[in-house]
C-alpha cells in the first residue's frame, strides 16, 4: 500500500519524511488540481477575482460542509487555523477579570495569541494541568470542568494536541461550557481528515481547522466554523470589500450576498484562492483511494512503532491508545539534547521528524501517512537506538 501511495506524493526520495503533522504533504493529483486553479486565475484575473470569485468560493464550502457535518453557511475558507482562531480571540468582548480557561497542552502560537488578548483586554488566562498519562475521559473532563468559575468566559481547547499528539475527549467539556454561558473555542488544526468530524453535533461555538494537514489539500487552506447564534460576534481582522456597515443587524446580508460572517472574512483583498478551491479535489482523492483503509494501516503502524520504542526505553506512553491521535504519536525518550538528536536524525539518517522537550519530557513526535512504510519505522528505531544509546537498555533494566 505505502509504496504505491508514496509514488503519488512529491516527497523527496532522499528524505524519510515522518513529519506530516507539521505542514502536511499534497498528493500529485491534488497538486495538479491546485496548479490548474492558479493557471485559471492567471488566464483572466479580472473575471476570476472580480466577477466569479464569490460563486467559485462557495463550492468548496459546500463540499467541506458535507464532509464535516455542518452546512455551508456555518463555515468560511481561510488560509490557516491560526488565523481563524486569532479572528475569534480578537473578536470576543472580554473585560478585565474575565477568565480564559485552557490546558497545558496547547500550541505555542495560540498560547501567544491568548497572551496578547489578555494583555489588551485585562482578561486572565487560567491553565489547568491535565493528569498524565491520560487514560479515561473523566480524567480529562473533570479536570477541565473543575477549572471553570463564574468568571470563565472562554474555554479554549485543542481537539488533537500539537506537542503531545493526544486526542482530547472534548464533548462533555463543550456541553458544560454551553450550559454555563462560556464560549467554547476549539483548535482543530490537526483534526480535519485525521478523525471523523461532526461539527454541528459537537456543538462548539467556534472551531478552526486546517485542510492542508491530514486532509492533504495545498498549503493555505483552512476553515473557521461558527454556530449561527455566535456568528454576529465575529469581526474581521482586515477591513476590506467584504465589510458592510450593517453587518450586526439581524438578518443582515454581506457585501457579496452571503452572510457578513462569510463575506467579511472571505473577501479581504487580493489573494490566491487556489488552495481553498482545491479542497474538493483533496476530498475526492481520499474517496478514490479508500482512505479509511489507509488510515487504519497508518494507525497500526504508528502504535506498533511507539510500542517497540517503549520496550527499548522502558518509558510509559503519554496516554491509553484511545486518546492518541490515530496517525500521530508523541513518543517519550530518555533525557537528551533534543536539538542535537533532531539534527543527527536528519544529517546521519535523513529522517525528518520533530524532537523537542515538552515540560519535563523529551519527545519524538511521529506522524504516519499513507506514503510511509514499516522499513521507515524500522530505520527510525535503529537510529534512535544508536543516538540515544538504547542498545541493551531493556536487558539492563531487567537485571
Amino acid at each position: 500500500m505505502s509504496e504505491n501511495l508514496a509514488r503519488q506524493f512529491l516527497i523527496r526520495e532522499d528524505v524519510v519524511f515522518l513529519n506530516h503533522g507539521s505542514f502536511g504533504a499534497c498528493p500529485r493529483p491534488v497538486f495538479a488540481a491546485y496548479q490548474n486553479w492558479q493557471l485559471e486565475l492567471e488566464r483572466q484575473p479580472v473575471e476570476f477575482l472580480g466577477r466569479n470569485l464569490t460563486e467559485t468560493m462557495r463550492q468548496p464550502r459546500i463540499a467541506l460542509a458535507a464532509e464535516l457535518g455542518t452546512v455551508p453557511e456555518n463555515i468560511v475558507g481561510l488560509t490557516n487555523a491560526t488565523l481563524g482562531l486569532n479572528i475569534v480571540a480578537q473578536s470576543l468582548d472580554l473585560k478585565p477579570g474575565d477568565q480564559i480557561l485552557t490546558t497545558d497542552h496547547e500550541y505555542s502560537a495560540l498560547e501567544k495569541t491568548w497572551a496578547y488578548v489578555a494583555r489588551r483586554t485585562g482578561a486572565e488566562i487560567v491553565v489547568v494541568k491535565i493528569p498524565m498519562p491520560l487514560t479515561t475521559e473523566a480524567q480529562f473532563t473533570d479536570t477541565v470542568i473543575a477549572g471553570m468559575t463564574d468568571r470563565t468566559r472562554v474555554l479554549f481547547l485543542s481537539h488533537i494536541t500539537s506537542p503531545t499528539a493526544l486526542l482530547f475527549p472534548i464533548d462533555r467539556s463543550i456541553a458544560e461550557a454551553r450550559k454555563r454561558g462560556i464560549w467554547s473555542v476549539i483548535d482543530g488544526a490537526h483534526t480535519p481528515g485525521h478523525i471523523k468530524l461532526e461539527l454541528d453535533a459537537l456543538g462548539a461555538d467556534f472551531y478552526s481547522g486546517n485542510c492542508h494537514k491530514w486532509m492533504m489539500a495545498p498549503k493555505g487552506s483552512a476553515f473557521l466554523h461558527a454556530r449561527p447564534e455566535v456568528q454576529g460576534l465575529i469581526n474581521p481582522l482586515v477591513i476590506s470589500h467584504g465589510w458592510t456597515a450593517n453587518s450586526k443587524e439581524p438578518g443582515a446580508k454581506g457585501a457579496f450576498g452571503n452572510s457578513p460572517f462569510i463575506d467579511e472574512l472571505e473577501m479581504q483583498g487580493t489573494r490566491d484562492p487556489a488552495p481553498w478551491l482545491t479542497v474538493p479535489a483533496a476530498l475526492a482523492y481520499r474517496r478514490d483511494n479508500d482512505w479509511p483503509s489507509v488510515q487504519a494501516h497508518c494507525h497500526a503502524l504508528a502504535q506498533d512503532t511507539a510500542r517497540r520504542l517503549g520496550e527499548l526505553t522502558g518509558l510509559a506512553p503519554l496516554s491509553a491508545p484511545e486518546f492518541c491521535a490515530p496517525q500521530m504519536v508523541a513518543m517519550p525518550v530518555p533525557d537528551c539534547d533534543v536539538d542535537a538528536i533532531k539534527d543527527a536524525l536528519l544529517d546521519k539518517y535523513s529522517i525528518e521528524i520533530p524532537v523537542f522537550r515538552w515540560q519535563d519530557t523529551c519527545i519524538v513526535r511521529l506522524s504516519v501517512q499513507g506514503y510511509n512504510s514499516k522499513p521507515q519505522m524500522d530505520l527510525l528505531l535503529t537510529a534512535l537506538t544508536d543516538l540515544l544509546h538504547l542498545e541493551g537498555a531493556a536487558e539492563r533494566r531487567v537485571s
